[in-house]
């Protein structure tokens, strides 16, 4: 049985719980309680010495990393429906997978850190203006494109989904991106989708 690792408010451990739900596989959720700092006791250490979540297992295979998580389970579950072998296709995968761990996270997902967690480490201002740059890029590439990164889903669009989807929570508006709430309904129907709170 897959085990997820993950705790229910998190955008990257809902990364891996809809990817394994839209490939309609069986798996388990373990709870780490990110508020009981769960994640950096010893024991979830042992699985994760960067102390985070998500964690996958699978029989013996033990795997780390919201966007490596999304990889495996497409490469080895999904054919190449979700993560295509030939170089081009990959390269425009793995561009928005960079996206995912960059401008969204430095944006949308940075701003709802702030909101929701009261992390005041983070720079608000920017966190907002970031997220106003991404957005506009987003809306202007699904303006002439239903997917992220093909003529279909693929764990491109599963990576970036979940803060975009999350952004009022960082209260940041998508009321100026129609283009951008528009494929967050396309996702929401795929077929096996599971949401998330806020989601």
């Amino acid at each position: 049985m897959i085990k997820l690792y993950n705790y229910e408010l998190s955008g990257n451990a809902y990364k891996a719980q809809l990817m394994l739900s839209l490939l309609g596989l069986e798996y388990e959720l373990v709870r780490v309680d990110l508020m009981k700092r769960e994640h950096k006791s010893p024991e979830f250490l042992q699985l994760n010495s960067f102390g985070q979540i998500p964690v996958l297992t699978d029989g013996d295979i033990v795997l780390q990393d919201a966007q490596a998580i999304l990889v495996y389970l497409a490469r080895r579950y999904g054919n190449e429906d979700w993560l295509p072998l030939d170089a081009e296709s990959m390269s425009r995968v793995m561009r928005w997978l960079s996206t995912a761990t960059s401008e969204i996270r430095q944006g949308v997902e940075y701003a709802r850190r702030y909101h929701m967690f009261n992390m005041q480490n983070i720079d608000i201002e920017t966190a907002t203006q970031k997220s106003e740059d991404i957005l506009k890029i987003l809306d202007q590439h699904l303006s002439e494109n239903n997917w992220l990164a093909l003529d279909r889903p693929t764990i491109a669009d599963v990576a970036c989904f979940p803060y975009i989807a999350l952004a009022s929570d960082g209260k940041i508006s998508l009321e100026a991106y129609p283009n951008v709430r528009a494929w967050i309904e396309r996702i929401k129907q795929l077929p096996g989708f599971v949401g998330m709170p806020g989601i």
